[in-house]
């Protein structure tokens, strides 16, 4: 199992990213997916999750009306769209596997200047 995230950096507050985990090693298009996020000092905190066809989304109260988790079936890619973005939502952040046994990935840096 491999999930590898991209996307990442430095942002001005307002602004947006787009990030992306390719998924392999495993049927993703049966998985349910998610991203976390993990700020220096703090908790980690799940964002966002997406069922294995996509229909059934979840996101923290942080992040409702600003982000969109989305989902590719056919590319094996997760998708999470950041936009008005600030600098609370620094942090680095993780996609997720939700199968028997939990798989993550690397994580990708998000950086956002006021």
């Amino acid at each position: 199992v491999q999930l590898v995230e991209s996307g990442g950096g430095l942002v001005q507050a307002g602004g947006s990213l787009r990030l992306s985990c390719v998924a392999s090693g495993f049927t993703f298009s049966n998985t349910a997916m998610g991203w976390y996020r993990q700020a220096p000092g703090k908790q980690r905190e799940l964002v966002a999750t997406i069922s294995f066809g996509g229909g059934n989304i979840h996101y923290a109260d942080s992040v409702k009306g600003r982000f969109t988790i989305s989902r590719d079936n056919a590319l094996n890619t997760m998708y999470l769209q950041m936009n008005s973005l600030k600098p609370e939502d620094t942090a680095i952040y993780t996609c997720i596997a939700f199968m028997a046994e939990n798989y993550w990935g690397q994580g990708t840096q998000v950086t956002v200047s006021s």
